[in-house]
């Protein structure tokens, strides 16, 4: 019994991380292909029939949480429990609470993939979770802001890198955003409940999934270039203004409910101040790439990192000009939100946390070099053409679904014409779910052979 224990809950420098990885990269597998076969039922709403689970409601709800919680979050906590120790040159504070951490998560994966596929849910916007698992993931949450937390207390070097400050900003906040916005622990009537719902909804976004995400930029870049970041002083300019600016712009999701005009007006200027810190990011990002522009080319790990850069200042940019009353009244409950939410957490996000598997998960297993180059290649075409697709079909959908209600037609005469749209969404994801299902080939032949040459390896030091 102590031998299995000793094997789930490894003390092994790197398991936490690795298996972090290797678990969301499982989930993403399960994720994509929920949300892909959800946009087909759009194509196609009679694809099932008396199949509840494979609803497109249904589906829908796995998809958001297979993403969001289990690709996304689990591969930053992945990325997490590497980078630390090694900005901070010491080991991670626990690897068996690392590891009691994963398979935690994973139990609760398993559980919203049982709970919500059968339409267990709260309903609401990132937070279906039932109760018993939001209380889960909450002490999930506070088992790796421990671990982190002891890890850089007692780290050997004086000066905090900027990640570090990233890392240690969504580690509080994600917690707070959490318990705020799930109904197991705050509960309120009426159109409050819509308010902190989207302050929840939106700063699930800007306070773990924005902040971790740049600050695996800002480890991943100087590292992959091997140049010295531009400036700290910016860095640090980014950090605070995503601190100050982020927390009140939820609002902007419902402008044309009847909430507080001080409200709304407080989470449009704070929108429209967000380019601040974007602007501070992406200046540092680019400048410590200048010169190297070529790097890319042969640098697969890089490429996925700048790409991600590029898709944050698209995602960035649209974000606030979107916010606005009048473009808001105009676009908003079209499928251009939808296209831009992807834009986030698809194109920015997706490509970043790939980016930091591919230059991790070599020095965690131990190999020299991936089962197939020309794989991570086509991944990253697959990826990045399936991605534009989606986008481009979702945006024009959405322009053409605002065109028909700014102009009062009825639905029922501009609602067939988004098909085509829906259809070419499709082929997009099909793309993006082909190249996933690469990476995740190529991740495992990797291991497998590299595994296989460390047992031959040893046998013949054996026999020796």
């Amino acid at each position: 019994m102590s031998g299995i224990l000793d094997k789930l809950l490894s003390d092994k420098e790197g398991s936490a991380s690795r298996n972090f990885l290797l678990s969301a990269l499982w989930w993403s597998l399960w994720g994509m292909g929920a949300g892909l076969f959800a946009s087909m039922e759009f194509v196609n709403p009679d694809l099932v029939h008396n199949v509840p689970q494979l609803s497109m409601p249904h589906l829908r709800m796995w998809h958001v949480n297979a993403v969001a919680v289990g690709w996304l979050s689990m591969a930053y906590v992945g990325s997490i429990f590497h980078m630390v120790p090694t900005l901070c040159k010491n080991k991670l504070h626990s690897e068996k609470l690392g590891n009691f951490t994963m398979w935690a998560w994973n139990g609760v994966m398993v559980a919203a993939f049982c709970t919500l596929l059968n339409g267990n849910t709260e309903g609401r916007e990132y937070a279906e979770l039932g109760a018993l698992l939001d209380v889960l993931v909450v002490v999930a949450l506070c088992l790796l802001t421990y671990n982190i937390w002891m890890t850089i207390v007692n780290r050997k070097v004086q000066k905090l890198y900027v990640s570090l400050w990233y890392f240690l900003g969504s580690l509080f906040w994600f917690p707070l955003v959490w318990i705020i916005g799930q109904r197991t622990f705050v509960s309120l009537p009426g159109l409050n409940d819509a308010i902190i719902g989207w302050f929840y909804g939106h700063n699930i976004l800007g306070m773990w999934f924005t902040t971790v995400g740049v600050g695996l930029m800002y480890y991943l870049l100087p590292r992959l270039t091997k140049a010295p970041l531009y400036s700290h002083g910016l860095s640090m300019l980014g950090f605070w203004g995503i601190a100050l600016f982020y927390a009140p712009t939820g609002t902007h999701h419902i402008t044309q409910s009847p909430v507080p005009e001080w409200l709304k007006a407080i989470a449009i200027i704070s929108s429209i101040f967000l380019l601040v810190p974007v602007l501070t990011v992406l200046t540092n990002f680019f400048m410590t790439m200048k010169g190297r522009w070529h790097m890319p080319v042969n640098d697969m790990a890089l490429r996925f990192a700048v790409t991600s850069c590029f898709f944050y200042l698209l995602t960035c940019l649209q974000g606030p000009f979107q916010a606005t009353r009048w473009v808001n009244w105009y676009l908003h409950f079209t499928q251009w939100v939808v296209g831009h939410a992807h834009a986030a957490l698809l194109g920015t996000f997706s490509f970043i946390v790939t980016a930091s598997i591919y230059y991790a998960l070599p020095r965690l297993v131990g190999f020299e070099k991936w089962h197939s180059e020309g794989l991570i290649r086509l991944h990253y075409w697959f990826k990045l053409i399936g991605f534009i697709i989606f986008y481009f079909a979702l945006t024009v959908a959405g322009l053409v679904q605002s065109a028909g209600w700014a102009m009062g037609y009825p639905v029922d005469q501009w609602s067939n014409t988004l098909t085509p749209y829906w259809f070419t969404r499709s082929i997009g994801g099909l793309l993006i779910v082909t190249g996933q299902c690469l990476f995740a080939y190529n991740v495992f032949r990797t291991i497998y052979t590299s595994r296989k040459a460390n047992v031959k390896a040893k046998t013949r030091e054996v026999k020796v």
